[in-house]
């Protein structure tokens, strides 16, 4: 990015008598010279030389054919190791599975034994409630019948 610190303005250049008639007239002046090098530094150019290396030697001919035996059994081992590996990932996960649906049986179980009690808690309590408010009843009707006796018995007297 532009930063004026760094601006160098051109140098100021002294015209002779024949170019300030021209510019004045209206003309141009002749074009200047580029300044040298790359940038003005004065580098005409970057130049890599290459240095005399000698080629490298040719490939070494082709040999007989021969199986790789040992390599791939290394890799026949690994995919080996591999496999195995899975089966007893495949194992522990169906154990767990069973495991896991032997814990939501047990558990369903006894949520639904925890239902069956709590209904017939509340079923246990209405009727309680119901009995209570039945003798409250007759218990009121029984205290109005002996309120208007003891009324009745008060006049007489």
């Amino acid at each position: 990015f532009y930063n004026p610190k760094l601006y160098r303005p051109p140098p100021k250049v002294e015209l002779s008598a024949e170019d300030r008639i021209s510019v004045n007239m209206g003309g141009t002046l002749a074009p200047t010279a580029a300044p040298g090098g790359i940038a003005g530094t004065g580098v005409t150019a970057f130049v890599q030389l290459d240095q005399q290396v000698a080629p490298p030697p040719p490939p070494q001919a082709v040999q007989a054919y021969a199986t790789k035996g040992q390599e791939s059994a290394g890799v026949l081992t690994l995919v080996d190791m591999l496999v195995a590996d899975l089966d007893k990932e495949m194992q522990e996960m169906t154990v767990e599975e069973k495991d896991a649906q032997k814990e939501y049986e047990e558990m369903t179980a006894d949520a639904a034994a925890k239902r069956a009690s709590d209904s017939k808690s509340i079923a246990d309590k209405e009727s309680a409630k119901a009995d209570l408010e039945a003798q409250s009843e007759k218990m009121a009707e029984e205290k109005k019948s002996k309120t208007a006796e003891a009324m009745a018995t008060a006049e007489t007297l």
